[in-house]
């Protein structure tokens, strides 16, 4: 009775499907939940849940936060999510500044997730990695995921069918680089609508991706969810700057979504777009000092790197294989053999490389 009366609190007289509380009820007077509808719930409000995206091995939630920003006028959902790899931890800040934004203000209804990862943010791993320390699989690369399947898959299946598909007509999935890596900030798209949202985030590169089977970004828009993945920096931090630019690129969006009111700020001419990418890694294993700073441009042949061994004796010159931009570099100098130093984007005039090599 005392659950009921809590269901109805929060949600009045709306039907079940409605994001109604699961048999858990609620923490800290945020309910859980089992499905999320936005469309249900009031116009002008901010909604926050607790999903439920399965068990742990001791029988006890993986519970992720979810807020709902549904706005006073009608109009489109987009979907942010962010913590996909538990130590990629800027699109977290930048969801907890979207999720201010006034209800009044907005024509449309924002889904954000703040940590979609629970396991890996708890350990600060990127992997799905449950509470016995296994590592698993890479979430962002099972989805749609399967109800009822082995614990990631399952995980993933929650999160697919019952909170992240139903509530999306786009969406931004939010990353940095992982541990002992950075990133400029870097927008994927695959398609030519993808690319249009990549440019008005304004992102350092954009890259032409056809990318990966089981990302949620490619995932979404085989679906038919237009998506892009937007990389922020580095991991295991907050970096104002970084969050900053994300949140004022994802209103620019919002405002061609006609979410927001306000001019589209144009794309800043500095944005440099790729479709090809080398990979430059280490020839043999020491310590890397590397030459060439994050976002730099280069040439072919640059000196890209320095390689020592432990008493500090050069082993190796890395130079660049083809000119590009620096879009990631490793901030750990302990390189091992074939080690990534840093990644260069650039542009293919193949044919085949036109959405992207």
């Amino acid at each position: 009775m005392i659950r009921h009366l809590l269901a109805l609190a929060i949600f009045g007289a709306a039907p079940a499907a409605a994001a109604a509380p699961s048999a858990a009820g609620s923490l800290d007077t945020v309910a859980i939940v089992d499905t999320v509808d936005a469309d249900t719930l009031p116009a002008g409000t901010v909604q926050r849940f607790w999903f439920r995206a399965g068990d742990s091995q001791l029988g006890q939630p993986w519970l992720v936060p979810v807020i709902v920003v549904r706005g006073a006028k009608p109009g489109p959902r987009l979907l942010v999510t962010a913590g996909i790899h538990g130590d990629e931890l800027n699109g977290i800040a930048v969801i907890h500044e979207l999720a201010r934004l006034e209800p009044a203000t907005l024509a449309g209804t924002l889904v954000l997730v703040p940590g979609l990862n629970t396991p890996g943010l708890l350990q600060s791993e990127r992997e799905w990695t449950p509470d016995n320390s296994r590592a698993q699989p890479n979430l962002n690369r099972v989805m749609p995921g399967e109800v009822g399947g082995r614990g990631i898959d399952d995980y993933a299946g929650r999160l697919w069918s019952r909170l992240l598909r139903r509530n999306a007509d786009a969406a931004v999935d939010l990353h940095t680089q992982s541990r002992g890596t950075a990133y400029v900030m870097y927008a994927f798209a695959s398609t030519p609508r993808t690319r249009r949202m990549a440019e008005l985030v304004a992102p350092d590169i954009i890259k032409l991706d056809r990318g990966e089977k089981g990302t949620l970004e490619n995932e979404l828009t085989r679906a038919g969810v237009p998506a892009i993945t937007l990389e922020l920096g580095r991991p295991e931090v907050f970096d104002d700057t970084m969050i900053a630019r994300a949140g004022a690129g994802l209103r620019n969006l919002m405002r061609e979504m006609r979410m927001l009111d306000g001019a589209i700020t144009p794309l800043p001419p500095e944005t440099f777009l790729s479709n090809d990418i080398t990979v430059v890694r280490a020839p043999v294993a020491g310590f890397a000092r590397l030459s060439v700073m994050l976002g730099a441009a280069v040439a072919q042949g640059d000196r890209i790197a320095v390689i020592v061994d432990a008493f500090g004796r050069e082993v190796a010159q890395v130079t660049a294989p083809r000119a590009g931009r620096v879009n990631t570099i490793a901030t750990d100098p302990r390189r091992g053999r074939g080690d990534m130093l840093v990644r260069i984007v650039s542009w293919s005039d193949d044919p085949k490389c036109a959405a992207g090599c």
